[in-house]
C-alpha cells in the first residue's frame, strides 16, 4: 500500500487534466483536495497497468464533492491518471468505511 507521508506533491500530464475536467468536470485542484481531507480511502490497483503500481482512491473536496481518483506514484509524486464523481456502489462503500 502507498505511503502518503513520503509524497511531495503532484504531477500533472495536460491530457489527463484536460480529459478530467472535459469528460467528468474534475478540475486538477479539486483532485489535490481529495489527498488532504478525510476520510479517504486507498486501494492497490492489481491489473489495470503492466508497467507501474496503481492506486484508487475514495474521497471528498473540500466542498464535500464526492470524488473516485485513479491514480500512480512516479518520483514520489501523485499522478492523477483518471477522476470522476463516485458511483453509487462507490459511495456505499467509502461511507461504510467510514461509519
Amino acid at each position: 500500500m502507498i505511503d502518503l507521508n513520503r509524497i511531495e506533491g503532484f504531477d500533472w500530464d495536460a491530457g489527463n487534466r484536460e480529459k478530467n475536467w472535459q469528460r467528468h468536470r474534475v478540475s486538477t485542484g479539486e483532485c489535490e483536495e481529495v489527498f488532504f481531507n478525510l476520510p479517504l480511502l486507498l486501494r492497490d490497483s492489481p491489473g489495470r497497468s503492466q508497467t507501474e503500481p496503481r492506486f484508487l482512491a475514495l474521497g471528498q473536496t473540500n466542498t464535500s464533492k464526492q470524488l473516485f481518483i485513479a491514480f500512480a506514484v512516479r518520483n514520489e509524486k501523485i499522478r492523477v491518471i483518471s477522476a470522476r464523481d463516485m458511483s453509487q456502489k462507490e459511495r456505499d462503500l467509502y461511507e461504510q468505511s467510514n461509519s
